[in-house]
């Protein structure tokens, strides 16, 4: 029934015509889809940029249309398949955006002002135009819980640089606290994401590692295929939590983190899963972050992010200099210094100091500027269904390393 309502809901800015007699008013209206703005942490974010938007165009109404986020995406899909829907619409970096940015409409004519003071444009641009502004920065560090690191006699203050050194830790945690190495959850194959991102820069070279995100991926190097072996490895050596392919990512894993069943969770900077989540049972002081352990030789670990979620236009809407206006809005100063204060988001505004939330925060905000764009993101979303489904046989021994490399090289080639 949402679904139904969202739809014939839809509308772009549409004109009215007055009495004869009358001067003709316009009335206008402009609807957004997103999955963000039904959630409490984002209403003062979303109250933030419709107040901006209003001082400039009091007499356009704005409707916001906050779908279920697993529906989202075939909700779309279907809107874009009849050729209507909203003006506006939320979509996550990377695959997601590109695959359907022939629906979309450039922005770069109207957000060159912003191209400064915002960051993650890459994720939202596909053969050098962009499709959306970023409104927060994603990325995918590895957190840690400092009080395990304590009980089991390890050093917090210095978390493992290599992957001997990590597995060796991890031993000693599980023996001291009983608590896995990784909270892992894959009931809907993301976990695969997490942990080729997040681990991926300590496997792979500087030029492996760019020449994956510049689309040039050789799904048979070693390194490559180490990092699929780590993953079926930590499965079948029990570093990860039970049940991990029947464990939710966004529920049910980072619970298990927080609660100190497991040491570390290859988590998000933002806004869920992430250091503003922890805080709840782990005080700021006891939450870590680490960077991706050395697996092999010439490895240079760094921080995995780009542009996280970002609004985009429609190519329908009958009001094109509107709807940027509102993308505008959405991605002000105000709005997103609201969004950082009530969710804990790292935002994609640089102007905005995030610095000063915690340990765990300062550490992520110092690893952006020399950052690289996460390895997940460079692929398309039908890649990434395939490898969730792969991961997942991976976990229950049902496929092999390079049969399920094969299969992804094959997806990969077509796009």
């Amino acid at each position: 029934m949402v679904a139904a309502l969202a739809v014939a809901g839809c509308g772009s800015a549409t004109r009215t015509e007055s009495p004869p007699g009358q001067a003709q008013q316009k009335q206008q209206k402009l609807v957004v889809w997103d999955w963000k703005s039904g959630e409490p942490v984002a209403a003062a974010y979303i109250e933030q940029a419709k107040a901006d938007f209003a001082k400039r165009h009091p007499g356009v109404t704005v409707e916001f249309v906050a779908q279920p986020f697993d529906q989202y995406y075939t909700l779309l899909g279907t809107a874009i398949q009849a050729g209507k829907g909203p003006d506006v619409m939320l979509f996550n970096g990377g695959g997601q955006i590109r695959d359907r940015a022939d629906a979309l409409l450039s922005l770069d004519q109207y957000l060159a002002q912003d191209k400064s003071r915002l960051a993650g444009w890459d994720a939202f641009s596909k053969d050098g135009k962009v499709y959306a502004a970023p409104v927060t920065l994603q990325g995918h560090p590895i957190y840690y819980n400092k009080a395990l690191y304590e009980q089991a006699g390890l050093d917090p203050a210095a978390p493992p640089k290599t992957w001997s050194e990590f597995v060796s830790g991890c031993a000693a945690i599980k023996k001291a606290t009983g608590a896995a190495c990784f909270a892992l959850g894959n009931k809907e194959g993301f976990g695969i994401q997490f942990f080729l991102s997040g681990l991926g820069s300590g496997v792979l070279t500087p030029q492996e590692y760019d020449d994956w995100i510049a689309g040039k991926r050789d799904w048979t190097s070693p390194g490559v295929k180490r990092i699929f072996e780590l993953w079926k490895d930590a499965g079948d050596k029990g570093l990860n939590n039970d049940g991990a392919n029947s464990t939710a990512m966004f529920t049910d894993v980072f619970r298990v983190f927080e609660t100190g069943k497991a040491a570390h969770i290859i988590g998000l900077m933002s806004d869920i899963g992430h250091w503003n989540d922890f805080k709840e049972f782990l005080p700021p002081d006891k939450i870590g972050v680490m960077q991706a352990p050395v697996v092999t030789d010439g490895a240079t670990p760094s921080l995995p992010y780009d542009g996280g979620i970002g609004y985009a236009v429609a190519k329908w809407t009958k009001a094109p200099d509107l709807a940027a206006d509102l993308v505008r809005s959405l991605t002000s100063t105000g709005a997103l210094t609201a969004f950082y204060g009530k969710a804990g988001a790292i935002v994609s505004d640089t102007t905005i100091d995030v610095s000063q939330a915690g340990p765990a925060v300062a550490t992520i905000a110092s690893g952006i500027k020399s950052g690289k764009p996460a390895l997940h993101v460079a692929l398309s979303s039908k890649t990434l269904d395939l490898m969730g489904r792969l991961s997942q046989q991976l976990l229950s021994g049902s496929t092999t390393v390079d049969k399920a490399l094969e299969q992804l090289a094959a997806s990969d080639r077509k796009g």
